[in-house]
């Protein structure tokens, strides 16, 4: 039925703003909630980032705000400064024809400045809820004249702490108001304030399998966790995206892979809650410009970014919620374009991998990371390319005196040659050893043993422990990574117990199959040990 934003209703100047922002057709959570929306209902969405419910509520606010007043129509509260200011923008953009002005307040700006831009008037406040309320007890903020109220990522706040916050801005705000609520998940808490503050509210929710943008390409990588660094420089470096987010647990994390990205030549930028506020600011401004093509941060970091040109997500820790997955990746494929969501795996998070496809009701597959020889071969291809961009620069005419005496004892072919053999001598790739390999260097302080069942012998990873802890004697808890392959697998078992294990369990039967249970042979013995090329962008 609403398959065009003129289905709605809109005025021609809202039409012609989305027109101008390159809307076409309403997303989903757009075509059901913005009818009741316009009718005056209050509305809880279920939704997540990405889904365009900026839009969904942007647009009720424009088309109702009546002008002229220098106290605010409408106030939306969000959880960071991020998403604060994107709001704000895309309202002021939906709006623009309107001349409907829209105001971010967020911490880590000068209050001052917001101070100014309230005195002259707005008509709509976009501010997370400690810098609201900061202002509405200066009295720099009324909002006696609100008709509608937003709360953008209920969820979000809730989780940040702000829900005292969020109520007492709750109790000043009229009564009698339209409230629109979005949240990605209804805990029990948000369904209480909408109980308490909302009237009869009509719920719209989208579909679990629309949840995820349809243009993204999910796959995963099976990905030990020492070996992760090379594999995010190999993709890096094979797949040459435009601009990539790269997303950490940790805010350590984020400072380790930032850090180890720099020292290998990358244009990398960083960005978490330990960041000062213009930090965060500037480097978001960098990789929106492209002088930094790598951005590195954490989830609420990132909540709210909204750069058109990132080509693709990556994992580097596998999401902890289903509902941060649908989060990150939603971070590509913007404006109508098509990216990349790859997610690191390690043996251990395949349980996680699993829920995440269930719950976000989609499919996520499985790839295989670029090999060291096709690595290589793109670095040898840009060492050529900067040879040829400096001979059509003249930069080579400072070297030609060096080529002259050199000319005196060999050829001009053998000349060449060894100075590209010097530069490709600095150029390598650290080998990655896939999971389970071989290799008797596994995680600290542990050793991995080959065992000569797998998949195919319907044997479990439950299985193997269970059959190591009885046969050894040893407590389950202290197995470490297993990774099962078609007709054998690999475990790893602390140092100082390899031979108890491998007495207890070597020759013993696994579901009926006798087994054999040895320390896994190095594959390559010295790989691993070589030094990073790390393509300098």
């Amino acid at each position: 039925m609403y398959k065009k934003f003129y289905n709605f209703g809109l005025s021609d100047e809202v039409l012609k703003s989305l027109s101008d922002m390159g809307f076409e057709e309403p997303t989903p959570i757009q075509e059901i909630a913005l009818p009741p929306a316009l009718e005056g209902l209050d509305i809880i969405g279920k939704a997540q980032t990405g889904t365009g419910k900026t839009t969904a509520f942007g647009v009720p606010i424009v088309e109702k705000c009546v002008r002229g007043n220098k106290l605010p129509f409408a106030i939306v509260l969000a959880p960071t400064r991020e998403l604060a200011v994107q709001v704000a923008q895309e309202i002021n953009n939906i709006g623009k024809l309107k001349g409907i002005k829209a105001l971010p307040v967020y911490g880590g700006q000068s209050i001052d400045i917001q101070m100014r831009s309230l005195k002259k008037g707005v008509d709509v406040i976009v501010g997370t809820p400690g810098r609201v309320k900061d202002h509405i007890k200066r009295k720099t903020l009324v909002l006696k004249q609100i008709q509608m109220l937003v709360l953008d990522e209920a969820d979000e706040m809730l989780n940040m702490g702000f829900i005292e916050d969020i109520e007492s801005i709750l109790e000043t705000v009229p009564s009698e108001r339209q409230t629109l609520l979005f949240s990605a998940t209804m805990p029990p808490a948000i369904l209480k304030i909408a109980k308490k503050y909302m009237h009869d509210p009509k719920i719209v929710a989208v579909d679990a399998d629309k949840m995820v943008v349809p243009k993204i390409k999910q796959i995963f990588y099976d990905v030990r966790h020492d070996d992760k660094i090379k594999a995010l420089t190999r993709l890096l470096d094979v797949e040459e995206p435009n601009l990539t987010l790269v997303f950490c647990h940790t805010k350590r994390e984020v400072d380790d892979v930032y850090g180890k990205l720099r020292q290998m030549g990358y244009y990398a930028g960083a960005i978490h809650g330990d960041y000062t506020q213009s930090h965060r600011d500037e480097m978001l401004n960098k990789f929106k410009k492209g002088e930094v093509d790598i951005l590195i941060a954490t989830d609420v970091a990132a909540r709210g970014l909204d750069i058109p040109d990132v080509s693709h997500v990556i994992n580097f820790s596998i999401p902890q919620h289903t509902d941060s997955y649908i989060h990150r990746i939603g971070r590509t494929a913007r404006a109508g374009k098509s990216g990349i969501a790859i997610t690191f795996v390690t043996p251990r998070e395949y349980r996680q991998l699993k829920l995440i496809e269930r719950s976000a009701k989609t499919k996520i597959t499985k790839a295989i990371l670029p090999t060291r020889a096709e690595v290589m071969k793109i670095r040898e291809q840009e060492v050529l390319s900067e040879v040829d961009a400096m001979y059509e620069e003249n930069k080579h005419h400072d070297y030609m005196h060096l080529v002259e005496e050199l000319s005196q004892k060999y050829t001009l072919q053998e000349i060449a040659a060894s100075a590209l053999g010097l530069i490709f001598s600095e150029i390598d790739v650290e080998e990655i050893e896939e999971v389970g390999m071989t290799s008797q260097s596994s995680s600290a302080g542990f050793t991995r043993l080959f065992i000569t069942v797998g998949r195919r012998d319907e044997v479990k990873v439950a299985d193997i422990v269970r059959a190591i802890a009885e046969g050894a004697g040893i407590s389950g808890k202290k197995i470490g990574n297993i990774a099962l392959f078609d007709k054998f697998s690999f475990v790893e078992i602390p140092a100082n117990l390899v031979s108890k294990v491998v007495e207890g369990v070597d020759n013993t039967t696994l579901n009926g199959r006798k087994i054999r249970i040895q320390p896994a042979r190095a594959r390559n013995a010295g790989s691993g040990q070589n030094k990073s090329g790390g393509r300098k962008r």
